[in-house]
């Protein structure tokens, strides 16, 4: 189990590296799922052997109010049907923790509940926010859980230019879930997942 790390330049790595996923031309990307809600792209990542995937949708509502639904915190567990539990294990500062959390099993159980230890970033980005995070090797594994693993993640929110109340959520998700799983049933659930994460949220700012 490795200890914490010194936050500071994680969060300045883990930053740095958002912004070269969100640099990546379009041509690079292929459509992996298509709904009202949200586009979801992907292409081999270059952290592990599975896909970088790459999701994107315009949500009605301002910024603050969609990151904190988002970013570890009272409200992700209310709406988000994936997550099970999530507790803060420390907090840096305002803007930065490292958090546990769990997940429900999907495709029937094919794929069992799983478990997170994640580093947690939040920051300004244009006229928006970035909140992206990284998991670590730290902490004991809960039994009947799988310890799963993310490779840098993180969810870009801008405000629409000419519709401030409105804004463009795109984020970027490589999940390594580990254990012994088909990689087609990983790839159909990541693709699903991101989009049905689009209309939960949506449906969470609208209650």
């Amino acid at each position: 189990m490795d200890p914490l790390p010194n936050p500071s330049p994680l969060a300045t790595r883990l930053r740095n590296t958002l912004l070269r996923y969100h640099g990546i031309a379009d041509g690079e990307w292929r459509v992996a799922k298509k709904t009202k809600d949200a586009t979801v792209w992907r292409k081999p990542s270059e952290e592990f052997s599975g896909y970088l995937y790459k999701a994107e949708g315009v949500v009605e509502d301002v910024t603050n109010r969609i990151v904190d639904h988002i970013r570890p915190g009272p409200y992700r567990l209310d709406w988000d049907s994936l997550m099970t539990s999530m507790d803060i294990l420390e907090t840096f500062e305002e803007n930065c923790c490292v958090m546990r959390y769990t997940t429900a099993g999907q495709l029937w159980n094919i794929i069992a509940p799983r478990e997170f230890v994640d580093f947690s970033y939040t920051t300004t980005y244009e006229d928006g926010l970035l909140t992206c995070g990284i998991s670590l090797d730290y902490g004991e594994v809960r039994p009947h859980f799988v310890r799963g693993f993310n490779h840098p993640c993180g969810w870009f929110c801008v405000p629409l230019k000419d519709c401030p109340s409105h804004s463009l959520l795109t984020g970027y998700i490589q999940t390594e879930l580990r254990g012994m799983l088909p990689q087609s049933a990983v790839d159909t659930a990541m693709s699903s997942t991101l989009a049905n994460f689009y209309s939960d949220l949506k449906k969470a700012l609208k209650s």
